[in-house]
């Protein structure tokens, strides 16, 4: 079952904004003025999701000069898909062995 510390994290990644910013993080550790120029966010509202993601343990930040870089923890993410896979596993196991509790 997920925890109510996965059940946060989810909340973190399910804000649309937050989400965009992770997949491209994914894909290359950037500034917050890339993520800027990619999003088109503000940069105090860009500012705040980063902290929100910093927070939560999503991101990690590299000081380089006048910029902050981010970078995606990938541990973070693949964890709670392995939460997700046991999940699905567990309702599979359930359908097709027709579990279910009777009423009373």
């Amino acid at each position: 079952m997920l925890t109510s510390v996965d059940t946060d994290l989810i909340r973190v990644l399910a804000d649309p904004l937050r989400l965009q910013i992770v997949t491209l993080l994914a894909e290359e550790t950037l500034c917050s003025t890339h993520l800027i120029e990619e999003t088109g966010a503000k940069q105090t509202n860009l500012s705040n999701h980063l902290k929100v993601l910093r927070e939560a343990g999503v991101v990690d930040t590299e000081p380089c000069g006048r910029f902050t870089y981010y970078r995606l923890r990938p541990e973070v993410i693949a964890s709670l898909a392995g939460q997700f896979t046991d999940l699905a596993e567990a309702a599979r196991a359930t359908a097709e062995n027709n579990v279910k509790r009777s009423c009373p």
